[in-house]
């Protein structure tokens, strides 16, 4: 009898070390499949990351351009600056995301007063910057498609049974999409052919 229950005992003491085991080798293997996965995500956002600097970059001799024949609108050039502030002081992603739609918006208002100087559409700085900038738009468009979609893939994974068990075990959250309300009135396009306006030209800065 002793030996029946010796050997049952061993049993269960098997099974439950095979059942440890087994846990173990699942949150090991989970955990190193999400850290890759988390891995995507950020290499991803550093691309996002470059082209918001690079567009940032652009924004101070856009301005200046700018300047030169609307040095009255005060307001838009201190709203733009102001945004892309923030943009360089953004810590973490959601904040960045933020800042950057406050930089479209205000970068939109300043490109939609360039209807309003002819001269100014047909300047060689503002065209080589303008260029510039739809470039970065475009790149950052890429790179922020591809951000999303390792993004859902990370998130679809850490959302799944059995590894949201792991998930929720070593604290993995979901991460944030980067999206655009209304990507078209980002940044609008300027066309360059001529249209009747007022007469322009550099100003004397106030």
């Amino acid at each position: 009898m002793k030996k029946m229950l010796f050997a049952g005992g061993c049993g269960l003491l098997g099974l439950l070390g095979v059942m440890i085991g087994g846990a173990g080798l699942f949150l090991w293997s989970t955990y190193n499949k999400i850290v890759t996965y988390e891995q995507s995500v950020d290499g991803a956002w550093a691309q996002v990351e470059n082209n918001l600097q690079r567009r940032g970059d652009l924004v101070p001799n856009l301005v200046e351009t700018v300047k030169g024949y609307a040095s009255h609108e005060k307001e838009i050039f201190e709203n733009v600056a102001a945004a892309r502030g923030r943009l360089a002081g953004a810590t973490t992603p959601e904040e960045a995301m933020a800042a950057n739609a406050g930089l479209s918006s205000a970068l939109g208002r300043l490109l939609a007063i360039v209807e309003n100087y002819p001269d100014l559409k047909a300047n060689q700085n503002f065209i080589r910057l303008q260029d510039e900038l739809a470039g970065t738009e475009n790149r950052l468009a890429v790179a922020r498609r591809d951000y999303n979609e390792q993004v859902r893939t990370y998130n679809t994974y850490i959302m799944r049974f059995p590894a949201n068990l792991a998930a929720g075990l070593f604290g993995k959250k979901v991460r944030a999409f980067f999206e655009v309300e209304d990507e078209k009135k980002a940044v609008p396009k300027v066309k360059f052919g001529s249209r009747a306006g007022p007469p322009s030209g550099p100003r004397e800065s106030e």
